[in-house]
């Protein structure tokens, strides 16, 4: 483990060389593995420093000094909105669904508190060592103590609650029978066969909260047999609550929780009726992993059309 004082001085460095390439109008930096709101403190305070401006160039700030409110928990919640989403289509919900969740940073932690608090239960996750099973449903406190505020390993979660079952290795989540599987630790965490496993406990539904965690054989296993919500798609909600962030800092303004909670349940629904549509137009509907690539295309290609890029 790194001191405080090590975290700050590198992120002073690391700005020092960066900030020349950054700005509101050109490139924001936020957050992602390793990186959370101390680092994100840190590097922000160094670009205020170097160009005398307080502005939105680096997101995922603390409240107290322009962040937003919700954007730690922004990519979960998402996730869980484009999730209950595919369900609605297929007429499910997500009360009384077994839920496992890989990963236990901002986005797992975000995931599991929307989705706890739409009715289903949580019934593990992990880190980068091992597992909590707890079928009764996880104790999303405990977590929360352990790994933002102690920094701890996931393990220590039998001390606060000794009924539950801790597995060895990280990749043992995906043995696990459930409704639905959300990765939501890294890229490539979810292979082929972990995806046939799913598959042989009847999952229903797999989608991605990380940045590209199920393989390309996984994919294209999973997306061909059950629902699939693609992370291009799926975790869009921290890119989403970084702009409202940039939004706030523009206008020197900070949103409510519910505000905040509200445009993002209304941009993710944007998305998938847009994903969706994409899908349906092409012959393929529920297929969104093929919806997201084109609206995504589309819309890049159109602008770039219209700003005389041929």
């Amino acid at each position: 483990h790194k001191s405080d004082q090590e975290i700050m001085r590198f992120c002073q460095s690391f700005m020092t060389e960066l900030y020349k390439h950054i700005g509101p109008h050109t490139d924001i930096p936020a957050g992602d593995i390793g990186v959370g709101q101390r680092e994100i403190g840190y590097l922000f305070g160094q670009y205020k420093r170097l160009t005398t401006t307080f502005n939105g160039t680096v997101t995922g700030k603390a409240a107290n000094y322009g962040g937003s409110l919700l954007r730690p928990e922004a990519t979960g919640f998402g996730l869980i909105y484009f999730v209950q989403l595919m369900l609605q289509k297929n007429n499910l919900s997500l009360s009384d669904k077994r839920i496992i969740i890989s990963g236990s940073g901002n986005v797992a932690i975000g995931a599991a508190e929307k989705a706890i608090e739409l009715g289903a239960t949580v019934i593990a996750m992990s880190d980068s060592k091992g597992v909590i099973h707890h079928e009764a449903g996880i104790n999303l406190k405990a977590i929360k103590q352990i790994k933002l505020k102690d920094r701890g390993d996931i393990k220590d979660y039998l001390k606060l609650v000794p009924e539950a079952t801790y597995l060895e290795n990280a990749c043992s989540i995906w043995n696990l029978e459930c409704d639905i599987a959300l990765p939501c630790a890294t890229q490539n965490e979810l292979n082929e066969e972990h995806a046939q496993k799913l598959l042989d406990n009847n999952c229903l539904l797999v989608a991605e909260g990380a940045n590209k965690p199920c393989s390309q054989k996984a994919v294209e296993l999973l997306n061909g047999s059950i629902l699939f919500g693609p992370a291009k798609a799926a975790n869009a909600g921290g890119v989403i609550v970084s702009s409202f962030e940039m939004s706030q800092n523009a206008s020197f303004d900070l949103w409510s929780k519910e505000v905040v909670d509200e445009k993002l349940k209304k941009a993710m629904k944007d998305i998938f009726e847009k994903v969706s549509q994409f899908a349906s137009d092409y012959d393929q509907p529920g297929n969104y992993l093929l919806g997201a690539d084109l609206a995504g295309f589309k819309r890049l290609a159109d602008a770039m059309m219209a700003q005389g890029v041929v």
